[in-house]
């Protein structure tokens, strides 16, 4: 099933092979995939080829390890249009998945002066501090931690985020949510980051902040969140 008479090296040859045999449902997701003793022995090739093939497919998020019970197939990765502005919770129901939150705090305090600038404070104006972990089909997919004005939403309480946010201030709020500005960028996550998200260390991470505003242009929270990177990845379309 491998050609070695061809340029294409034989790692790359097995990472195709393995693809093309998940696709067909030969390997399904969550199922484990054969042993590296194994796949040496069906590709007659070293296991440093098969180990090389195998860890390219975990760095791109197709298979997943697990300490001492083997590789499997992962789930596909939730794929994240960088148009529009929805929440969360918008974003998993338009994919057809259940999305949850698990609070991890929720308290009053007087922000850095990073989030208070960014937020348009004055000294001494509270936020809201709130730590979730936003799951989808009870997957963990991030880690978020959001900031919002109480003088914008001082009925706010922990009932309030077992929901949609935006959802609550468009409908209950009778706000109208507007626009943000969003910055992203590569990272490795933490070691109590990778507990809480249920991955090992070291794991790729994308990190998110957002700042978003309504329509009257006050910024009404700053959302800085961690993404699994092996969970979810961000498409734009680009036009000259």
């Amino acid at each position: 099933m491998l050609d070695k008479q061809s340029r294409v090296p034989m790692y790359i040859q097995i990472e195709d092979e393995l693809k093309r045999r998940m696709e067909k449902g030969e390997f399904p997701v969550g199922a484990a995939i054969p042993s590296e003793r194994e796949l040496t022995e069906l590709f007659n090739v070293s296991r440093m080829t098969v180990r090389q093939s195998i860890t390219n497919l975990v760095n791109d998020g197709l298979l997943y390890r697990e300490k001492g019970r083997g590789t499997f197939v992962a789930s596909p990765k939730v794929e994240q249009p960088l148009i529009g502005m929805t929440s969360f919770t918008e974003d998993m129901q338009t994919r057809g998945m259940v999305p949850g939150n698990k609070l991890i705090r929720f308290e009053t305090i007087t922000p850095g002066p990073d989030i208070a600038k960014e937020l348009q404070l004055e000294d001494g104006e509270k936020v809201f501090y709130v730590e979730r972990i936003r799951y989808a089909d009870d997957k963990p997919m991030a880690l978020e931690k959001t900031y919002l004005p109480v003088k914008l939403f001082p009925q706010l309480s922990q009932e309030t985020f077992t929901g949609s946010l935006y959802s609550l201030i468009e409908q209950e709020q009778q706000l109208k949510i507007s626009h943000a500005s969003q910055r992203m960028e590569a990272a490795l996550v933490k070691p109590e980051e990778a507990e809480l998200l249920q991955i090992q260390v070291p794991s790729a991470i994308l990190l998110i902040e957002r700042a978003s505003y309504l329509t009257n242009g006050q910024p009404f929270e700053v959302v800085r969140s961690i993404y699994r990177a092996d969970r979810y990845k961000f498409i734009s379309e680009i036009q000259r």
